[in-house]
């Protein structure tokens, strides 16, 4: 069951990262035609910029749950099948625990029980927290920055999810195991 969520949340999370990439896309030659029109639209260059960004660690996650991240081989693949199992365990376990610390400094970044703490005022959770993080605007697009922020949670919690899952499964069940 868990392993029919991961692979859900990873087709959510391409298709996302599809439809950004075609948003990038566009938003680039939208700037092209503005720009050579001599009215440029600055806020088409912030928001691709976004975009790409989402873009990318939704694409990153996905590729934890499929295993096609960049990845470099030649240990696994010059051991016996036992040796390859354990070092693709030992694998599977460094980037569960690296996902749980993207959770944990998302946490400690975005501090959401202080903000509940202070009624959801960002102005009182500036106040007992020193933390601005719910008050910067974007420089052209002049909406908060926490919300492109956001995809840093997307990404440790589909993160989190892939890799346990790959740490879960048997070592039989690997990809060319």
């Amino acid at each position: 069951m868990l392993y029919r969520l991961s692979a859900a949340w990873a087709k959510i999370e391409l298709g996302c990262a599809a439809f950004l990439a075609l948003g990038v896309t566009v938003l680039i030659l939208l700037n092209v035609v503005t720009r050579t029109a001599g009215n440029a639209l600055f806020w088409v260059d912030e928001l691709a910029i976004y975009a790409m960004a989402w873009m990318t660690f939704l694409g990153a996650s996905a590729s934890l749950h499929y295993r096609t991240a960049v990845a470099i081989t030649l240990l696994p693949d010059a051991v016996p099948p036992r040796a390859r199992a354990v070092i693709l365990k030992t694998v599977d376990a460094m980037v569960f625990a690296f996902a749980l610390m993207m959770v944990w400094f998302c946490w400690r970044w975005f501090m959401p029980l202080e903000l509940f703490r202070a009624g959801l005022d960002t102005i009182a959770f500036q106040g007992t927290t020193f933390n601005f993080i719910y008050a910067e605007p974007t420089s052209t697009l002049g909406v908060p920055k926490y919300l492109f922020w956001l995809v840093m949670w997307l990404f440790a919690l589909g993160a989190t999810l892939h890799s346990a899952v790959h740490l879960l499964r048997p070592p039989l069940s690997e990809p060319g195991a």
